[in-house]
């Protein structure tokens, strides 16, 4: 049957349409499941609290969403020459859109290579449909690496930075 076929993300269509059935039939707001070490992020949109203003032009800000973590060094990008050292890791984009280093053009970035950051500080923001989208750390780390320019167009799962924990 068509609908058993696996697709690219290791789901079949059925098993993506039994996700949204359990979306849509319960108050959830997220789900999150992994298969094959994929992972595949389902998110309610419409029920989110409405966007508090900014100043200015500066387009509203949405919920912080989690950075997402890649141990694997396969995950490396390119500009982390020779992969991952020990104890490094890959942050990478939770949502395709642009990629900002700082809340307006005229201010300091969020974090620069070298700062330590703490959990849940922002290191960049992702604007998506003229919503910005902060990314916040997950845990305590250090900024080894920006590996994007600012204003730079970013895709789902794209890495950002390289941390050391």
């Amino acid at each position: 049957m068509a609908n058993d076929k696996p697709t690219h993300l290791g789901l079949t269509n059925k098993d993506i349409r039994d996700l949204i059935r359990i979306l849509s039939r319960t108050d959830v707001e997220e789900l999150e499941v992994e298969r094959s070490g994929t992972r595949v992020r389902l998110r309610r949109f419409g029920r989110t609290p409405p966007a508090v203003a900014a100043q200015g032009a500066v387009p509203a800000v949405a919920a912080p969403v989690a950075a997402v973590v890649a141990n694997a060094p396969a995950a490396a990008p390119p500009a982390a020459e020779g992969g991952l050292q020990k104890g490094q890791e890959v942050i990478t984009s939770p949502i395709v859109g642009t990629f900002y280093r700082a809340p307006a053009p005229d201010a300091p970035p969020y974090v620069a290579e070298g700062d330590q950051v703490k959990a849940g500080q922002t290191l960049c923001v992702i604007e998506a449909m003229k919503l910005m989208n902060e990314v916040e750390a997950e845990k305590g780390c250090r900024i080894v690496k920006v590996l994007l320019e600012d204003a730079t167009p970013v895709e789902f799962g794209e890495p950002l930075f390289v941390i050391e924990t």
